[in-house]
């Protein structure tokens, strides 16, 4: 049994995770995203990251429970639904229903729970009220804020010295904090906002933070093995998270904190405040689930991901030869010729998923997959079922799905490609390729005609 090895945040440390079968399943949180609007391909980097991650693990023997939460509580959905005269908590709502679909649209299934800010309202309001009896928290005009100075591990995880730290909260509330580290727990009703919930402290609703402490905890419990997300939340959002639970608890909230890297859009972080955001839902309409989950692995989950239509062809084209080798090789357990044949095919199977165990090293596992299939390719194996065991971890196994058949439409231009060919009209011929391609197919010219294989 190979032993995993995940980077924590907090420490720097490679921790192993408990072996298989010695205790509950392992459980994973990872921060899902705000509702306020449609979610672009930077917000489905956690969610592909994390989600695989479980199938690995699966795959390891261990039993998995994931959760990604919905935040659908939030000043970001006040102010978008504003505008648009609509109640907040429908465009939350709608919001989460498309968040839902588009994440489905990669083919990787749901996580086995994603609770909602609004349902864990009554959870929320005893972990601050814990907070408040202890000491580590206070009452103001009807906000309850968290004494920062009150929590000894501070800064543990984002190592920032506690006066170099900004929560972020700009002039809200200044005047109520005893000292302006502090953050929001629960912010009282203000004109403007159309949804609130009681509380001892009036009426209002909970800040970002404590909703994801006790969603968390509500879940999986206090000392759980994986929290994670994006980068960006190390602080002030995670920072905060693992106060309030060491705070109410007198334990950490979890064991190892795991974050992907930003995708960079013209050398910046893609963010909807920024406005360089490709949609989620259009560049998987461009590009197809496949090229995008390919996409999503081709770089480390710690580090950056450039994203260009550059990087989008690859991955493309990545597929596509994958597609191609599981053509080739034919459905079923893979035979070998010899057993020299095994011998020199295993160690890039075995390569990958020992690149999974340290680390989750998705880009060596991808460069071990290629070379097993540059291998098999040279000494003729048949059977794909090597294949498929290592693309089903990275949810790509329908890359071995039977061949489609292509629309009536499709076929139509492509015939009228093979005719301009024939006529040596290659402009024409590369025009009708195009098109072709922008309906999700690639044209292949064989010796008795062409071939038309799905994008």
């Amino acid at each position: 049994m190979r032993p995993i090895e995940l980077r924590d945040t907090r420490t720097g440390e490679l921790l192993k995770l408990r072996p298989p079968g010695s205790g509950p399943p392992i459980g994973i949180y990872a921060c899902g995203p705000t509702v306020y609007s449609r979610i672009h391909i930077g917000n489905a980097r956690p969610f592909v990251v994390f989600s695989l991650l479980k199938r690995f693990l699966v795959h390891e023997g261990y039993a998995v429970n994931l959760v990604v939460n919905i935040t659908d509580v939030n000043d970001k959905i006040y102010d978008a639904a504003r505008p648009l005269a609509r109640p907040s908590a429908e465009l939350a709502a709608e919001m989460a229903d498309l968040y839902r679909a588009d994440t489905s649209a990669l083919g990787l299934g749901r996580p086995d729970h994603e609770p909602l800010a609004s349902e864990t309202m009554q959870p929320i309001i005893e972990h601050i009220r814990t907070l408040v009896d202890g000491g580590h928290a206070y009452e103001a005009g009807g906000d309850v804020y968290f004494s920062v100075r009150s929590d000894q591990g501070y800064g543990s995880l984002s190592h920032r010295q506690l006066d170099d730290m900004d929560q972020g909260e700009g002039v809200e509330g200044s005047d109520r904090k005893r000292d302006p580290l502090d953050f929001a727990l629960w912010k009282a009703h203000k004109p403007g906002e159309d949804t609130q919930w009681e509380s001892p402290w009036g009426d209002g609703r909970p800040g970002w933070h404590i909703e994801c402490s006790a969603m968390a905890e509500e879940l999986l419990g206090v000392g759980f093995d994986i929290h994670g997300g994006g980068s960006d939340l190390v602080f002030p959002h995670h920072e905060n998270e693992a106060a309030q639970t060491r705070a109410a608890r007198g334990e950490e909230l979890t064991r190892l904190w795991m974050h992907n890297g930003m995708i960079q859009f013209t050398g910046e972080k893609m963010a909807k405040s920024v406005g360089n955001i490709a949609l989620l839902h259009e560049v998987l309409a461009g590009y197809g689930r496949e090229a995008v989950v390919m996409y999503l692995v081709s770089g480390h989950y710690r580090q950056p991901l450039a994203f260009s239509e550059a990087a989008l062809e690859q991955a493309r084209a990545n597929v596509s030869r994958i597609r191609e080798v599981g053509r080739k090789l034919g459905p079923g357990a893979t035979a070998y010729r010899s057993p020299e044949d095994r011998s020199h095919l295993e160690p890039f199977r075995i390569g990958f998923f020992d690149a999974l165990a340290y680390d989750f090293g998705t880009p060596r596992a991808l460069a071990d997959l290629f070379e097993w299939i540059r291998g098999a390719g040279h000494l003729g194996v048949k059977g794909d079922g090597d294949l498929r065991e290592m693309l089903t971890v990275l949810g790509l196994e329908s890359l071995l799905a039977p061949d489609e058949r292509a629309p009536g439409e499709v076929r139509a231009l492509a015939e009228q490609r093979e005719r301009a060919r024939g006529e040596r009209d290659f402009a024409e011929a590369d025009r009708l390729r195009d098109e072709i391609s922008a309906l999700g197919w690639e044209v292949r010219d064989e010796a008795d005609g062409f071939e038309l294989l799905p994008l």
